[in-house]
């Protein structure tokens, strides 16, 4: 089993990932869904669904560059 510096394995980090994914996915549409009414948008359930697809996705790749950018500059680019 191996662990990364902090004592995290990568079967936990993969699971935290994915369940931080999940719940931020659930709350992003519960508040694309609510939010956009206020400002005179009317999303149905399917473009409120792919709406928070694409922030997720942006979200995802986001994370996932600014996580490679990191770990270069860590081990000295």
């Amino acid at each position: 089993r191996r662990r990364s510096i902090i004592g995290q394995s990568r079967r936990m980090s993969a699971v935290e990932a994915l369940s931080s994914t999940a719940i931020g996915f659930g709350v992003a549409w519960a508040a694309t869904y609510t939010v956009l009414p206020l400002f005179g948008l009317v999303p149905t359930v399917a473009d409120t669904t792919a709406i928070t697809a694409i922030f997720t996705c942006i979200s995802l790749v986001r994370g996932y560059a600014l996580r490679r950018l990191f770990d270069a500059i860590r081990n000295g680019w």
